[in-house]
């Protein structure tokens, strides 16, 4: 077996199946460019067939990104699988992930397909796949709770097909470390030809053990793959996470006797994008990347650290991305001075009509606020991505007035299809009456399910960043907006959820 462990990243693909973590094109190309500064060996860009858009995204990361393998899922059938290979077609290295449930609940309730017929669609898509792209990956859905005896038959059957990659997915986050390694292991030991496949594993954190079952996975089980999300991304609760699974790696090789390919020190300033893309802020005591991974607030562990870092720290914070907030720009910084930040923080805009607008809103920040950091660079892109996608809502202004013992007033004046409207209320408190006042007019009937705010760097003048998750008709969407002033952020944010909303796009689940 190899001592190189593979890192699948699937943030684009299985980490946006969060409820409201949907991302852009230009999105998904920002977060894909960085986990290749990452050197993540496979991308997972998305499911090509679930939508004219995710398959656009998934033809823009194939062209863009040469360094890592990029990957499209496909469900067992011919349509799904053509799909993928098409968008794949001007990748360097190009991979299609073929998957159909094998467990008895799965192919009953879901499939409605008998056992045979779920093994010889599994052949028949391997086979059909593989004279497409040389490199096919096979994931039994719900592997964990299938029979083993049928998993056998199928996954030997599908490697004689031609499968690369074998991945046994615990789909449902069901699985115990030593039960789930053991189980990988009886796999490899009973398939005969289970050699001729790279093994993976697939761990959901339903019951908080994604990491440990994947890293059971790979030490007892001799899985040389593991697929994960920066930030363990995920929809339910969520992936196992690409952060915890390389650091554990890297910190205990002495156990694990594995290397792996990742540039860790671009680790934070991933998890960061990802946060700010999609809205899913990173808990404080999150490990690795958290605000606090590396705080040490008792005396005692303070003066540990300072005598000798090792008695209180198994990693260096330099050594994942995590450093002093670097002051960038200011207000007296050029155009090329901007443009060559954005170079270094991985962001390629498309057109210098882009890179001015963006310039332009960075000289308006730095009017209101006198140190710009690299973060507030990133809200500042994001959000102008998102104006330039969806253009049914925009902000213009705010003005409210609060005073203590009287109810707040507020009037949010912005554009909806290209046409100013000015909407006022009062409220509980600023925000609300903000809120309030943009529903005056939009009337969407939406149901606020998140309401969450997060400073983008330490200080007071720091930017507050603002989370709305909506909910309508089945729908769940984020928005985000970052603004000097909390309220107008609030209102940025519940305006981006909106034209989120507003937006048609439809897509065929993966796995529903």
């Amino acid at each position: 077996m190899s001592d190189q462990l593979i890192i699948f990243d699937t943030t684009l693909r299985d980490g946006e199946q969060s409820p409201g973590a949907s991302m852009t094109r230009d999105e998904k190309l920002r977060i894909a460019r960085q986990l290749e500064r990452l050197k993540v060996d496979v991308i997972e860009a998305g499911f090509a067939a679930s939508s004219n858009g995710d398959f656009e995204c998934v033809q823009a990361i194939a062209r863009a990104v040469r360094e890592s393998t990029i990957c499209s899922l496909s469900r067992a059938n011919d349509r799904d699988i053509s799909r993928s290979a098409e968008a794949l077609k001007d990748a360097a290295r190009a991979r299609i992930h073929v998957f159909i449930a094998t467990s008895a609940l799965h192919m009953e309730k879901k499939l409605r397909m008998t056992p045979d017929q779920v093994f010889e669609q599994a052949r028949q898509s391997v086979r059909f796949a593989r004279n497409l792209v040389g490199d096919i990956e096979f994931s039994p859905e719900d592997g964990y709770r299938s029979d083993p005896d049928f998993l056998c038959r199928v996954i030997e059957e599908v490697i004689k097909e031609g499968a690369t990659t074998i991945n046994v997915p615990d789909t449902v986050g069901y699985a115990i470390p030593e039960l789930y390694g053991n189980f990988i292991l009886d796999l490899r030991q009973r398939i005969p030809n289970s050699d001729k496949a790279i093994w993976s594993v697939h761990c959901h954190n339903d019951l908080g053990m994604a990491v440990a079952n994947s890293l059971a996975g790979v030490k007892i089980g001799g899985a040389r793959q593991v697929e994960c999300t920066i930030n363990g991304l995920g929809e339910r609760a969520g992936n196992c996470s690409l952060e915890e699974i390389v650091m554990a790696v890297k910190t205990r090789r002495d156990y694990f006797g594995l290397d792996v390919n990742i540039a860790t020190e671009h680790i934070v300033p991933a998890s960061r994008m990802v946060s700010q893309t999609t809205g899913f802020v990173v808990q404080p005591n999150k490990a690795v990347v958290g605000a606090n991974a590396f705080a040490h607030a008792s005396g005692i562990h303070q003066d540990g650290v300072l005598k000798a870092r090792d008695t209180y720290e198994i990693m260096r914070a330099e050594d994942v991305g995590w450093s002093a907030n670097k002051i960038v720009l200011g207000k007296l910084s050029g155009r090329n001075a901007f443009k060559q930040r954005l170079q270094d923080l991985g962001v390629q805009l498309e057109s210098e009509t882009d890179i001015n607008a963006a310039f332009l809103r960075f000289k308006d920040l730095a009017d209101r606020k006198s140190d710009i950091f690299d973060e507030d660079i990133l809200a500042l892109v994001s959000e102008e991505s998102v104006a330039h996608e969806q253009e049914q809502y925009a902000f213009v202004s705010l003005k409210q007035h609060s005073e203590t013992g009287e109810r707040p007033q507020a009037e949010v004046v912005f554009t909806s299809q290209g046409q100013e409207v000015r909407g006022t209320s009062d409220g509980n408190g600023p925000v609300d009456a903000s809120l309030k006042a943009i529903e005056s007019h939009v009337k969407s009937g939406a149901e606020m399910v998140l309401y969450s705010v997060n400073a983008i760097s330490g200080s007071t003048e720091s930017q507050g960043e603002v989370t709305v998750r909506l909910q309508n008709s089945g729908r769940v969407v984020n928005g985000v907006g970052a603004d000097p002033d909390i309220v107008v952020a609030s209102a940025k944010a519940y305006l981006s959820a909106l034209n989120k909303l507003h937006s048609k796009a439809e897509r065929v689940a993966a796995q529903g």
